[in-house]
């Protein structure tokens, strides 16, 4: 795979945040408009019995009305969720600063990284964490973070560890990050959605099943049970199209992220060795979040079992260890 420029990248993911930005609200949108749809279709009665009809007009202005109350809760949400995704991160992982005086070995690195390819310094974060993983995060200059494990600092040399770093450093500097939190934050929301479609037909079943004493009751039951199904089905959709949309994401950046870091620590094959090492006992598994595991240089063991990994060449957010060795050792 040919090299491109941080630049280019830089271009590349600032247009996919933009693409992103338009998709997501368009998919989301797309099962609105499907569930107004749905509820817009009733039964009518003519000289030859009855059949369902689809009131278009009546759908449009159901819909139409109900844009402005969509657009604003997802708005909301997105911007809430844009700016404390650093906390959200921060909590989910046990992460704490990281100061000069409390580890000059880790701080000296990353300084010595930025300054050698001009870039800000960014905030460093420790995990207390015998296992090794680190992992880039933040949407800003004021909220980029590298974050690394105890185990990391402890089990690496100083050549491996300005690789690992030089990887985040370089998704920092790429707009990865960014485009990151876009996604996981548009893929929480049909996530959310989906789990309270299903809860409520969970409640309508426990609270439900028992208050059908006519049958006039039973229909109206069955039809509530039929509009949540459908919200089921339909939020359950959205959901894959946004994690598709979101491992759309090229796996590239990885390999972007590994060849920055091979040109900014000079050693290839440190990165490579350390890669290495990190595969075989990655930590950061007591995280049990899919989203904020997707930042980590490598995917803890924790996730090994789910259903995304098992159809990796699909849905997988890294690409295999042995394809990132492999190129790296061809530098």
């Amino acid at each position: 795979m040919n090299y491109v420029g941080i630049h280019t990248q830089q271009v590349r993911n600032n247009f996919k945040s933009l693409l992103l930005l338009i998709l997501f609200p368009c998919i989301i949108l797309a099962i609105v408009y499907a569930f107004v749809a749905f509820m817009n279709v009733q039964e009518v009665y003519d000289g030859y019995g009855s059949h369902l009809a689809f009131d278009a007009m009546a759908t449009n202005e159901s819909f139409l009305y109900t844009i402005p109350w969509v657009v604003g809760i997802v708005g909301i949400w997105f911007m809430i969720s844009y700016f404390t995704n650093a906390s959200m991160v921060r909590n989910a992982t046990g992460a704490k600063p990281l100061e000069r005086r409390e580890n000059p070995r880790i701080y000296n690195i990353v300084e010595n990284l930025t300054m050698t390819c001009g870039m800000p310094m960014p905030k460093i974060n420790i995990i207390d964490d015998p296992q090794l993983n680190a992992f880039a995060s933040g949407i800003d200059e004021k909220s980029y973070t590298v974050t690394v494990t105890t185990g990391i600092c402890n089990r690496l040399n100083d050549d491996e560890l300005a690789g690992v770093i030089g990887h985040e450093l370089t998704h920092i500097r790429n707009r990865d990050t960014r485009l990151l939190i876009i996604s996981i934050i548009f893929v929480g929301i049909m996530s959310t959605a989906l789990s309270l479609a299903v809860r409520m037909l969970w409640n309508t079943f426990i609270y439900g099943g028992g208050n059908r004493r006519t049958s006039r009751d039973g229909k109206n039951g069955g039809t509530v049970i039929a509009v949540i199904l459908v919200a089921i089905v339909l939020a359950a959709i959205g959901y894959f199209f946004t994690l598709l949309t979101r491992f759309a994401i090229s796996r590239k950046r990885e390999y972007m992220a590994d060849a920055g870091g091979a040109e900014l620590c000079g050693n290839p094959l440190a990165l490579a060795s350390a890669l290495r090492k990190i595969s075989g006992d990655p930590g950061l598994g007591q995280v049990d979040r899919e989203d904020v595991a997707q930042l980590f240089i490598v995917k803890p063991i924790a996730f090994k079992s789910e259903f995304t990994n098992m159809m990796s060449k699909l849905f997988s957010t890294h690409p295999s260890i042995e394809s990132r060795i492999a190129y790296l050792e061809q530098f």
